[in-house]
């Protein structure tokens, strides 16, 4: 009896227990396995959209948009937008007391439980670039030539 005292006295004191509280923190308050997809703070911040942001909020219209509150609203604007388009609430989630690389969280009430919710950065390929040698050579070949 006196067990359920103590917790009475620490559910009041330090409120209710929280399962997973790291990664909690990590997740902008919520746990991996209700998320449908994340960005990092680095990707929320590059210009443009990630468009599988966009269609996971077209297609999960009853989730939550966390938004990382340490990041200027400005930056999250982008995305504030397209969940206002598509009805989806969106929420703000500052943590003065932990740090997270996460950026943004999209996120239902109930465990959803996808293998990948990572958006991976797309590397494109450039391609190489001609020597101003070869280049010049070649428009220089292109002045002197004659028609026969």
């Amino acid at each position: 009896m006196s067990g359920n005292i103590d917790d009475y006295i620490q559910k009041g004191i330090y409120g209710p227990k929280e399962t997973k509280p790291d990664e909690r923190r990590k997740f902008l308050g919520t746990t991996r396995e209700q998320i449908v997809i994340v960005l990092t703070q680095e990707q929320v911040r590059e210009k443009g959209i990630y468009s599988q942001v966009e269609d996971a909020i077209k297609e999960n219209r009853k989730a939550l948009l966390l938004l990382n509150g340490n990041i200027h609203y400005k930056v999250l604007l982008k995305y504030t937008k397209i969940a206002s388009k598509y009805n989806v609430p969106y929420r703000y989630v500052t943590n003065k007391n932990h740090t997270t690389e996460i950026g943004l969280v999209l996120k239902h009430d109930y465990a959803v439980n996808k293998d990948e919710i990572f958006v991976k950065k797309e590397v494109v390929a450039e391609e190489p670039q001609q020597s101003n040698n070869k280049g010049l050579l070649s428009k220089l070949a292109r002045l002197f030539k004659t028609d026969s």
